[in-house]
């Protein structure tokens, strides 16, 4: 058993990211067929939300919808899918036709949740021009932190996604001491400051801070057009525990003290994935499908959309 590759490797040149919705348990058998047959890659990693897995009346201990948090000042909606899929790319090109391939399978009648475009920027920035993924664990720790090390789910992985919209227009208005506050950092050397406040991202999303320590792996890619522009935020976990307490205290859960990152960009969606392991070659659905596998899934015909 392993896990999927694409999962430990540096964010790609390029990467589109599709969350899909079920609109009728029909639809199940034959996705599931299609993810079940791919080849598994680095080109491609797949995950599966709570919704579709209890559907199914599969187990996948740890994974729950991703929750809504409202707080004064820093409210995080949830999105939750059943299906989340990134395809990575040395160029637009080979991230779109990697999409294509695997839409050309799907079932009719999918809701597309998110169809999402992204990319590398300024060899590893935030558009906001400071250096993203600095802590991320790197080696063999990256591996404890992102995949799940024994157990009926040996190889697999957790992943939290969202899509954060920036305003880039209200960071530029701040006082650059200002911004270097509200990340924590020197946007030019990143070193961390040492006078930084509780309310800086360093501090508030400091992974070893926590009791056990937070460590995940972080994927993020930036997205936009000139109208609409951020940050997707992708981590990878040995569970969802460590993503969510770090949510948690970033809205000010903790202390009430909301992190700076708040004051220009907020997250648009929100959801929670298992990413099985691979078998043979290929994803091992085993741990949430019913006793039988995909063949004991009802066998019912799906209607095609109508045309517009």
């Amino acid at each position: 058993m392993s896990s999927q590759p694409g999962i430990e490797l540096a964010p790609a040149p390029a990467v589109h990211y599709l969350t899909l919705r079920l609109k009728a348990p029909a639809q199940a058998k034959p996705l599931l067929r299609l993810f079940a047959a791919m080849a598994a890659d680095e080109g491609v990693i797949v995950g599966f939300g709570a919704p579709l897995v209890n559907a199914l009346g599969g187990c996948i201990a740890g994974l729950r919808p991703f929750p809504a948090l409202e707080r004064p000042g820093g409210s995080v909606p949830t999105t939750q899918g059943d299906v989340w899929v990134c395809t990575r790319g040395a160029d637009a090109g080979e991230a779109l036709d990697r999409v294509l391939t695997i839409a050309r399978g799907l079932p009719g009648g999918l809701e597309f949740v998110e169809d999402q475009p992204a990319f590398t920027y300024r060899g590893g920035r935030d558009l906001s021009g400071y250096e993203d993924g600095t802590e991320n664990p790197k080696g063999a720790d990256a591996a404890a932190a992102a995949f799940v090390a024994e157990g009926p789910l040996a190889g697999s992985s957790f992943c939290a996604a969202q899509r954060w919209i920036h305003d880039l227009d209200a960071l530029a208005r701040m006082p650059l001491a200002a911004q270097h506050a509200a990340m924590g950092r020197d946007r030019d050397t990143n070193v961390e400051l040492a006078d930084a406040p509780p309310s800086a991202h360093v501090k508030r999303a400091a992974q070893e801070s926590f009791n056990p320590a937070a460590f995940m792996l972080r994927r993020s890619t930036p997205y936009g057009t000139a109208r609409e522009h951020g940050l997707y935020f992708v981590a990878f976990g040995a569970d969802l525990d460590r993503f969510e307490r770090v949510m948690r205290r970033m809205v000010g859960e903790e202390d009430g003290v909301v992190d700076g990152l708040f004051g220009f960009s907020r997250p648009a969606t929100g959801g929670y994935y298992w990413c099985p392991a691979v078998k043979e070659g290929r994803l091992d659905l085993t741990p949430m499908l019913p006793a039988g596998g995909i063949d004991a899934i009802p066998d019912v015909e799906v209607p095609l959309p109508t045309p517009a």
